[in-house]
């Protein structure tokens, strides 16, 4: 089943539930609009990966948003968006530790032949695609940031 038929299919059970899905709801419908703002600005209907792109969007969205409500000292804020976060996670595939993104980030910079800073975008340009909606871009790029400035020392 693709994702969109299965949020489709959650959303439905969550009216079902009444109040017990009404939180879950509200979060799926905006993960639906989202997904719809993405086809609209696209041109064409999204595929799997292209709604994993923009989930994952919605969640990194909802991450700075928590840095920045923390900054702000609103606990409840930040409380409702973790709950978001925790939503949307369940339709995007399991999430890169660190140790696993450092890992292939290696195994990238060896193909490529990084030898420091100066082949971020080499090394940036294969690791992407590999990684996309498995890992958080600002932990990849600082990840391999962080490796190559250890290749040059």
């Amino acid at each position: 089943m693709d994702l969109k038929t299965r949020l489709l299919e959650d959303m439905q059970r969550s009216m079902k539930q009444r109040e017990a899905g009404r939180f879950r709801l509200g979060v799926i419908r905006l993960a639906r609009a989202a997904i719809k703002n993405a086809e609209v600005a696209q041109g064409r209907e999204l595929d799997d990966a292209g709604v994993t792109e923009a989930l994952a969007k919605e969640v990194k969205l909802r991450r700075d948003a928590v840095e920045e409500y923390q900054r702000l000292d609103r606990p409840d804020a930040v409380a409702r968006l973790q709950e978001e976060i925790a939503v949307l996670l369940e339709y995007l595939p399991r999430q890169m530790s660190g140790d696993e993104v450092a890992s292939v980030a290696r195994r990238v910079m060896a193909e490529v032949g990084a030898r420091g800073p100066g082949d971020l975008g080499r090394v940036m340009g294969r690791l992407i695609p590999e990684v996309r909606g498995k890992a958080d871009g600002t932990l990849v790029r600082a990840t391999v940031e962080r490796l190559l400035a250890e290749e040059t020392q």
